[in-house]
């Protein structure tokens, strides 16, 4: 009887590590020669404004491509519930309107916004600020998989890729599945990495993919079929000086 109430004790334990926030991802598309100051907007009041409303800040990242004139964040939640009522809370705020109108004197800082609901996988890492010692590059990738093959997929991250890439110097850093159906919630696997530099993820990437384990993992999930339905997107990123993690 005791090795039983032991055995479920752990597994409440565990269960209670699962982080079962909402996280948000939103991307800015800052007009011409905004993005500094969309940058600046966020730095001296938005992140302030929106913990008042209890909105989590969680990471910040602009692309490393300067053509590239993007914000990319990721925020969290309590709950979708919480969110409704948070981001109401924000807009209505007299500090955030009297700043947002005085930011767009010369013109709306931001062309377009895209926002995306998140879960975090069973195997994402413990998401938190962290700031690694001399700067690192974030590599944001999206994979889409064929029908019915998201569970493989997970699958094999969970068992043999996220170890192979931390063997290769790549840093596991977040691990997420879109909530919505219409945004790829059943196909759909969005992560974060960090390399040390551009070029060193380049070196990464060689050794990850002439990695026998790597071969051999590949090879064994995919021996029903092909798991992905196209190639991946990445999109390589460097933190703004105000986010958590960096």
């Amino acid at each position: 009887m005791k090795r039983i109430t032991t055995f479920f004790s752990l597994l409440l334990a565990v269960s209670a590590l699962a982080d079962d926030r909402v996280f948000e991802m939103r991307i800015y598309t800052a007009g011409e020669g905004k993005l500094a100051a969309l940058n600046s907007r966020f730095r001296d009041h938005t992140c302030k404004l929106f913990e008042k409303h209890g909105i989590t800040n969680v990471g910040y990242w602009v692309p490393l491509d300067k053509k590239d004139g993007r914000l990319i964040y990721v925020v969290s939640y309590p709950s979708r519930t919480a969110r409704e009522k948070s981001w109401k809370g924000f807009m209505a705020d007299p500090k955030w309107k009297k700043v947002f109108a005085e930011s767009r004197k010369d013109g709306p800082l931001v062309l377009k916004v895209e926002s995306r609901f998140l879960n975090t996988t069973d195997y994402s890492p413990a998401i938190k600020p962290v700031k690694a010692k001399g700067g690192r590059v974030f590599e944001l990738r999206t994979y889409t998989t064929a029908s019915g093959r998201l569970k493989n997929l997970h699958a094999r991250f969970r068992d043999h890729t996220c170890k192979i890439f931390e063997s290769h110097d790549m840093t596991n850093v977040a691990y997420w599945v879109p909530m919505d159906k219409k945004q790829g919630a059943d196909n759909t696997l969005v992560y974060l990495i960090s390399h040390q530099s551009r070029e060193q993820a380049k070196k990464n990437w060689r050794g990850f993919i002439g990695d026998p384990a790597w071969k051999k993992a590949q090879a064994a999930s995919e021996a029903d079929g092909k798991i992905l339905a196209k190639r991946p997107q990445s999109v390589f990123m460097k933190s703004v000086d105000y986010s958590l993690i960096k």
